[in-house]
């Protein structure tokens, strides 16, 4: 039985952080809304408590169910956690004189609580909270202040049958420098978890679900190329070897050479691939558009439409498998229900409905870089698993405007371009994602003595940890001009190289 923390979700920005920090102690964390708390049997451990964006003294505050966790297992509140927890109690919790956001040292510590186990006076915390916490609970004690916030942490082991831990800071994000000893503190110490979930145990328990789901049936599923994909493909062949079928659709708007490349990868993976040339069906529904939305829209009418033809050539399929990864999943459950529509993915979305197929994700517990991790461990190629993320809808949404073949050709030569320098700089593996951007304009230049008027193109690159939030990459000014001198002078129709500078948030990723 795979043992588990449990985090209760109020809505903050650094709730899958704590998620990914408890993970990292090989410890499985999950996240569920504050208001969905689940049976605790005996896998659950431990249960933190969010953040949140609210106040508890707010008419709109997020109420839990407190006695279904205090007392039943050992808890750990963070911020709005921790502030709930005191005035649920009794406690007081008032706005703050002394607002506390950024990075604070601990003035005093308990160096007796198993809490700061190892955590010296001084250590640089990262607050940011808005309320105060006055006077503690009956039964709880002080076990640290910064300088401005004299309750910084505190807790019980006597009043409740389990141990009661508050932190008015977030030990999950880098800036606390000792964070990563204070959860291995309450999830290893106090909890006494294990620390077992490897990927090598996260495989062996896989693949035995998946046997025993599955059964004798057969399973279908669509390959992107890319990491998710792949890697669900690698556990499924292992848990039902040739039982498994899948398709690798050349929809057109793939990097240069990457189908054939791909296809060659999975060869040498011993699967079980179909590869469908369906390009001219994606250009001729996407001919005139230029709208992102209906683009995406029509891209995934058109691989549903080649997707289902195809899969009728086959028989006694019962199952589809997708690549859906745990940040799918958080989205789709989270506080505040499924998040507005930024961008509509291309999957395939309404075939399991319509095919009369049962749904499998092997991958639906994991984050992306935990697929990778998995996927090192199942043996598959380096350079598949640490591909960049691609989107769904490919070099379509980095067109901007209508889509040609001529517009796919030129975006693939100067993509080719950008990529392969980035290797050969060594910069690839650095960077969490990048791609090229065919821009709907044309602009002035001069080559040799004639006056040209081309289109312009815009290089981007991110760091990243999981997509959610990212910065800009500061590449290299000589990496930068080798590829704009490169990809003018060798792609004709291009004469302006353009870089993106822009975070997510406010921008996203993609330009689409």
């Amino acid at each position: 039985m795979t043992e588990k923390v449990l985090i209760l979700d109020f809505g903050s920005q650094y709730t899958q952080l704590i998620a990914r920090r408890i993970r990292e102690l090989n410890v499985y964390s999950e996240i569920v809304p504050y208001n969905k708390i689940p049976e605790l049997d005996d896998s659950y451990r431990a249960v933190i408590l969010s953040g949140s964006p609210f106040s508890v003294r707010e008419e709109r505050a997020l109420h839990p169910e407190l006695d279904k966790v205090v007392g039943k297992l050992p808890v750990l509140g963070i911020c709005y956690g921790a502030q709930y927890i005191a005035n649920h109690y009794g406690g007081t919790v008032s706005r703050s004189l002394k607002r506390e956001y950024g990075k604070a040292n601990l003035g005093r510590v308990q160096g007796s609580s198993d809490l700061f186990a190892g955590i010296e006076t001084g250590s640089q915390v990262w607050m940011s909270h808005g309320d105060t916490i006055q006077d503690l609970p009956e039964g709880f004690e002080l076990l640290a202040s910064t300088a401005d916030v004299e309750v910084a942490a505190f807790g019980s082991v006597d009043r409740f049958a389990h141990p009661v831990y508050c932190i008015q800071f977030h030990p999950e994000v880098y800036h606390s420098l000792d964070g990563k000893q204070l959860l291995e503190n309450f999830v290893i110490n106090i909890a006494g978890c294990t620390g077992d979930w490897t990927p090598a145990h996260f495989i062996e328990q896989t693949v035995e679900e998946l046997r025993e789901k599955v059964g004798e049936d057969r399973v279908l599923l669509g390959l992107s190329g890319g990491v998710d994909s792949s890697v669900a493909a690698m556990l499924l062949h292992r848990a039902i070897g040739d039982r498994l079928f899948c398709f690798f659709i050349d929809n057109g708007l793939l990097r240069k050479g990457e189908f054939e490349e791909v296809e060659r990868s999975y060869e040498g993976m011993g699967l079980n691939v179909t590869a469908i040339d369906a390009k001219q069906e994606f250009y001729g529904a996407l001919a005139g558009e230029s709208d992102p939305e209906k683009k995406r829209k029509a891209i995934g009418r058109v691989f549903i439409e080649v997707f289902e033809r195809e899969a009728k050539k086959l028989t006694n399929i019962k199952y589809l498998a997708q690549g859906t990864i745990y940040p799918d999943v958080i989205e789709s459950v989270s506080v505040h229900g499924p998040s507005v529509t930024i961008k509509s993915h291309h999957n395939v979305g309404g075939l399991p409905e319509k095919m009369g197929l049962k749904i499998v994700e092997p991958l639906r517990n994991l984050f992306k870089d935990e697929v990778r991790r998995v996927g090192g461990e199942l043996g598959m190629p380096a350079h598949l698993i640490g591909r960049h993320p691609f989107p769904g809808p490919g070099l379509a949404i980095r067109i901007l405007g209508d889509i040609t073949p001529e517009k796919v050709r030129l975006l693939q030569e100067a993509d080719a371009i950008y990529i392969n320098k980035m290797r050969e700089y060594g910069l690839y593996d650095q960077v969490w994602q990048a791609g090229t951007i065919l821009l709907p304009v044309q602009s002035v230049g001069v080559m040799g003595d004639e006056r040209t008027y081309e289109q312009a193109v815009a290089l981007r690159a991110v760091t990243s940890t999981d997509g959610m939030t990212a910065e800009w990459s500061h590449l290299p000014y000589d990496f930068l001009a080798a590829v704009s001198s490169s990809i003018i002078n060798n792609v004709k129709g291009i004469n302006r190289v353009v870089y993106d500078i822009s975070t997510k948030p406010p921008a996203t990723i993609e330009w689409e």
